[in-house]
């Protein structure tokens, strides 16, 4: 789409994988979008590449999921696990890791992996087919200013020296961990240096998936060695057979000329091989996390507000949950059905889970692989070290106990004295602040395909006034809702609550087993209408 004019409800800075899926999202709930990306074509950088189940309801939600299955790399039949070694990658010391089936029933849909360009190339096409959404390939963001009726956004050619401005009510900062937007808006940035140089390669080697065809089903390697200090070396493929990516410490000062990288492969995997290198780049191993997601008009989402290592896949996940939460929320606001203090819920949710998923799950790992590699040695006690890897072998709380909720948000009825964290527990009881678990429906469909693009009410055999209850308070507030009303039959037990208040981002709002005269104070604080 051409839009005559540079004006529009939302202007989002950064196309990437964050700054497309906000627009999808609120693109299919009729807000009209400018979308400013520099690059013409995605980046062939392979990261971001753990999708997981929550990530993959949103593709869902996107009309996209089929069509992310069907970019994958790395073929279905073979399998996208993870594996730990310690030493090398070829050790005898190794077991699974991430374990990502063992909280599928939780969630509506699979897991997935493929290449961040792959699923940004998707993204791309179903952004194109949304009638509301002005992509501008080769322009930047350079300036904001905001005034009592929205946002200005100065942007720029890349090649040349044009310049535009658009016009908006809000403007949301996609544009990485150096965010124009988020500077210009005068955010400021909390961070945790570790002083760590890494290297990131790319490379080719037939030879390598020879040498890994004895874990079949892998698709990314962690390796422990004891002199890096809990810092990982981290394999992943980008392919089947022929291309893969590699980050490591490397020693301050290294640059492209003055390093072995091949010897670096061969000593990390335990043997040599043929290497053809694709490419060769580094960062700074740190955590940043924005002061504050919102000023005025202006939010800013992803690596804008929050960066970190590549540890666990938490990345381009946590920036799509963004997205999501975000995105209802703007159109709430712009559409009259969400209150002012909505969009200040977006920080209140988001930004506690991801201190919580840098403290609790990300430094936690680097600080649990020190401690063990500073602790056992199999050169030193080597029935010892077995006992401690064997255990670690057996745990699985890096995912089971990743289970981002808001049950401390101002706009859900959470639990007295509950906090927003990365750290829960999955369950099937429909709790208020925490993402809502798949049901079958007497119908033989499931709870997730019935849904509506607005809040639902979820009755499991409630009484017709408490649910024409709601039903009266969003006609007279002016919030969509849906209602399902099924028997459950097995699902009652589960979900423990008769009624079920859902967010359109398959948040719990609300549970109870009446509603009565309370139904429109419930749905007012869940939209902030006060």
């Amino acid at each position: 789409m051409t839009r005559k004019d540079s004006n529009s409800d939302v202007v989002i800075v950064g196309g990437g994988p964050v700054g497309m899926g906000l627009a999808i999202e609120l693109g299919q709930r009729g807000v009209s979008v400018i979308v400013v990306e520099r690059h013409e074509k995605p980046q062939p950088i392979p990261k971001g590449q753990n999708l997981t189940q929550r990530t993959m309801e949103h593709f869902h939600f996107w009309n996209a999921e089929k069509e992310l299955r069907a970019a994958r790399t790395v073929p279905s039949e073979y399998g996208i696990g993870g594996l730990t070694a310690y030493g090398t990658l070829l050790s005898d010391y190794h077991y699974d890791w991430l374990k990502r089936e063992l909280v599928r029933p939780y969630y509506f849909t699979d897991n997935e992996r493929l290449p961040q360009y792959a699923t940004e190339e998707v993204l791309r096409a179903r952004a194109a087919q949304i009638p509301g959404i002005d992509i501008l390939y080769g322009w930047s963001g350079e300036d904001v200013v905001q005034d009592e009726d929205g946002v200005t956004v100065t942007i720029s050619a890349r090649d040349g020296d044009a310049t535009r401005t658009l016009r908006a009510k809000y403007t949301v900062g996609c544009d990485g961990s150096r965010s124009v937007i988020r500077d210009r808006a005068g955010i400021t940035q909390t961070r945790s240096e570790h002083d760590k140089l890494m290297v990131l390669l790319v490379f080719r080697s037939e030879e390598l998936h020879e040498l890994l065809k004895r874990y079949p089903g892998k698709s990314f390697y962690n390796v422990l060695h004891p002199d890096l200090n809990g810092y990982w070396l981290f394999f992943g493929r980008v392919d089947l057979g022929s291309t893969w990516f590699f980050h490591a410490p490397v020693p301050l000062g290294t640059t492209k000329d003055n390093f072995d990288f091949t010897d670096y492969l061969h000593r990390a995997v335990g043997a040599e091989f043929a290497v053809e290198f694709e490419h060769i780049g580094f960062w700074e191993l740190r955590i940043a996390l924005a002061d504050t997601y919102r000023a005025g008009n202006i939010f800013i989402a992803g690596d804008a507000a929050h960066s970190h290592p590549p540890y666990g896949g938490f990345g381009v996940n946590t920036g799509f949950e963004d997205a999501r939460n975000l995105g209802w929320k703007l159109a709430a606001a712009l559409q009259g059905w969400g209150g002012e203090d909505l969009l200040d819920s977006y920080d209140a949710e988001r930004r506690p889970v991801f201190a919580s998923t840098a403290r609790d799950f990300i430094e936690n790992f680097i600080e649990e692989d020190r401690e063990f590699l500073m602790r056992h040695d199999p050169e030193k006690d080597r029935a010892e070290f077995e006992k401690a890897w064997n255990k670690r072998a057996a745990g699985s709380a890096e995912v089971q106990s990743y289970e981002p909720n808001y049950e401390g948000s101002p706009v859900v009825f959470g639990p007295e004295g509950g906090t927003c964290s990365a750290s829960g527990s999955h369950v099937f009881a429909a709790r208020a602040g925490h993402h809502l678990a798949p049901q079958p429906l007497s119908s033989g469909r499931n709870l997730y395909e019935d849904m509506g693009p607005g809040f639902t009410l979820v009755a499991l055999d409630a009484d017709k006034p408490d649910t024409a209850a709601f039903q009266v308070a969003a006609a007279r507030l002016g919030i969509p809702l849906t209602v399902i009303a099924d028997s459950f039959a097995g699902g009652r037990e589960k979900m423990e609550a008769r009624l079920t208040l859902v967010r359109p981002d398959q948040f719990v709002a609300w549970t109870g087993d009446s509603a009565g005269p309370d139904a429109n104070a419930i749905l007012t604080r869940a939209a902030s209408l006060d």
